[in-house]
């Protein structure tokens, strides 16, 4: 279930502070964060930033396309290997 409109889209304050700072000395840096449920905001777009995955910053570059959507969704937390039976039937 999503959250409610009257309450707006959640974002931690500090990403909204490092990214006004990013946007104002116009350097393009990597802006780590650690806040992978907050929402992708439109004054996002055209900046990096590391997503912590639990063990690494993920780079993201915001696009127009992921405006709405949690950082998280772009920082995979976990690795896929495949499945252990497609392996053995690959070796024959």
């Amino acid at each position: 279930m999503g959250r409610s409109i009257w309450k707006g889209p959640f974002v931690e304050g500090y990403v909204l502070k490092k990214a006004e700072k990013a946007r104002e000395s116009g350097r393009n840096e990597v802006i780590k964060i650690w806040s992978r449920k907050s929402t992708i905001l439109p004054q996002f777009v055209g900046l990096t930033f590391g997503v912590y995955n639990g063990k690494k910053h993920i780079p993201v570059l915001v696009s127009e396309e992921m405006i709405g959507q949690k950082f998280g969704e772009y920082s995979p937390t976990r690795t896929y290997y495949g499945h252990a039976a497609d392996k053995k039937v690959k070796r024959k």
